[in-house]
Parts: structure tokens; C-alpha cells; sequence
């Protein structure tokens, strides 16, 4: 096996493993090397310059597929490494079969539990909302942030997200117990069809229009792309069993932990409906 794609499976019970196996159905029927554009992801990184992962050691809770992975590869890291609770080795194995021997290393494995030291930088996109208990998912990000180091999340906003919350979610509570292709086919792919179509409506009238508008900004960001990626978000909004909607307090509450820098950190809006944040870790010398 290349050793690119070391792979080190550690899989211990955890109340997260429902939600990790569905995540899973999804990320392996996927067969793009990632989902998402070079913009997306230097979009969902911001404020962090993609540049400055060069030479550094990364590391990536809840990889997926590696479809974040597969960007943060071609930034140069010195090593890049992956967490993931799902059975999605073979799929991320497939896709970063690219990067050069000795820069990868995957664990199978609870985030929440794992602990492999510490980071340049440490990056968690869309995980920690699906989390039982989001706030042990921080714990973990910054536990692996070495002193000085740079942590960066991202998640669902309690904030924007009103449709959401009062239509969308009580339908996923219902559609996430079928079986993962009734889910995506029979549910997810007839409601992406007009979700599409508003999606690329906003491309055409002015943003300050668009985002005066439900999920406004969001669908016009989701209406850069093709059909299929909205199937994607679709799906990926109904196929888990376990989402929270996260509140700025709570973030703000998270980023004033004792081990962070507080002249380091920030929490954007993205999109009128997610969360950014992150900072550096204190470093006591």
C-alpha cells in the first residue's frame, strides 16, 4: 500500500457511530476525488490562507470522504492527517491515492476520544453539529491544537436557519431512519428539484435582494454549482439521525476557553446561516 494512504482503524463504541455509519452511505456513493470546488473549500477555510498550510502539520476531524482532505493535500503539508468515525476508508483511500508518499495518515476512529498530539493546525467542517454533544467535539479540536496553533470549525447556525429548524428537520427526523437510497432517491432528489431552481433564481436578481430572502444567501452560494450538489446538500441535510443548530452564544462561549489566545480569535456569519470560527491556542512561554 502506498504510504500515502496509511490507514489505522480504532473503533470503540460511541453513541456517534448511528450518525457516522449514515454520513457513510452518503460519502461512499461518491466517486468525484472531492464534492466540493477549490473555491468552496478556500471559502469554508477563510480566514485562513491556504497558503500557510505549507509545511505544516494538519489535521482534519471528520474527514468524510476526504473530499477536504484532497485541497489541503495539494497546499503542501508537511503531514496531513485524518479522523473519521464512518467506514469511508476505501472511498478516501481511492480519492488522495494522489498525494505523495508519507504526507497521509487516517484513523477510524471517535474524535471526541482519539488523541494524537498536537497540530500546527486543526480544522473540523461540518462535524461538530452532528455530534451528540457538540461541545466535546471542541474539546477534541482544541486538545489536538498544539501551543501556538491555529483551530478553525465550522457549523450550522441556530441563527438564519428558521426553515430550516421548523421544516426541514422534523422531516429528517422521520426519513433518516429509511434505508439510505429511499432517503436520497425517493425524499432527498424530489425536493432538490425545486430547491435547485430557487437556488439559481438568486443567481440572477442582486444579492441584496437574494439575502433579504429565506436561506437566501445560502442558496445562492449552493446555486454556483450543479444539480448534483444540491442532491448532495439535500441528502446530506436528510440522512442523519443527529443535527444541532448552534447559537452564537454558544460560539462565543467556546472560543473564551482559558486555553485560547482571545486577542486570536473570531466568529463569522457565512452564508446568513453557518458559523466560522476559530483562533490560536495559548502558548505559555
Amino acid at each position: 500500500m502506498n504510504a500515502a494512504s496509511s490507514v489505522r482503524e480504532t473503533v470503540p463504541p460511541t453513541p456517534d457511530k448511528g450518525t457516522a455509519d449514515a454520513f457513510a452511505t452518503s460519502w461512499n456513493d461518491q466517486r468525484a476525488p472531492s464534492v466540493y470546488s477549490r473555491a468552496q473549500f478556500e471559502d469554508w477555510l477563510r480566514p485562513i490562507d491556504p497558503a500557510a498550510l505549507t509545511g505544516k502539520s494538519v489535521l482534519e476531524l471528520g474527514f468524510g470522504n476526504g473530499s477536504l482532505l484532497h485541497h489541503v493535500g495539494e497546499c503542501g503539508p508537511s503531514r496531513l492527517v485524518g479522523v473519521e468515525l464512518g467506514d469511508t476508508l476505501a472511498r478516501t483511500r481511492a480519492n488522495l491515492a494522489h498525494l505523495p508518499p508519507g504526507m497521509l495518515e487516517l484513523h477510524r476512529a471517535d474524535l471526541t476520544k482519539i488523541n494524537l498530539g498536537g497540530f500546527d493546525y486543526v480544522y473540523c467542517i461540518g462535524v461538530l453539529h452532528h455530534l451528540k454533544v457538540p461541545e466535546d467535539g471542541f474539546r477534541a479540536v482544541l486538545r489536538h491544537t498544539r501551543p501556538g496553533g491555529h483551530f478553525h470549525c465550522w457549523v450550522y447556525a441556530e441563527e438564519g436557519n428558521a426553515v430550516v429548524i421548523r421544516l426541514v428537520d422534523p422531516l429528517r427526523r422521520v426519513v433518516s431512519r429509511f434505508p439510505w437510497w429511499v432517503t436520497k432517491y425517493g425524499v432527498a432528489l424530489p425536493l432538490a428539484v425545486p430547491f435547485f431552481a430557487y437556488a439559481k433564481s438568486l443567481r440572477r436578481v442582486p444579492a441584496r435582494v437574494a439575502e433579504s430572502l429565506p436561506l437566501g444567501s445560502y442558496s445562492r452560494w449552493v446555486g454556483e454549482r450543479e444539480f448534483g450538489f444540491a442532491h448532495h446538500v439535500a441528502f446530506d441535510q436528510l440522512v442523519t439521525p443527529q443535527t444541532a443548530y448552534l447559537s452564537r452564544a454558544t460560539i462565543d462561549r467556546w472560543v473564551q476557553h482559558p486555553d485560547v489566545d482571545p486577542a486570536s480569535t473570531y466568529v463569522i456569519l457565512r452564508n446568513g446561516n453557518s458559523w466560522k470560527f476559530g483562533g490560536r491556542r495559548r502558548d505559555p512561554t
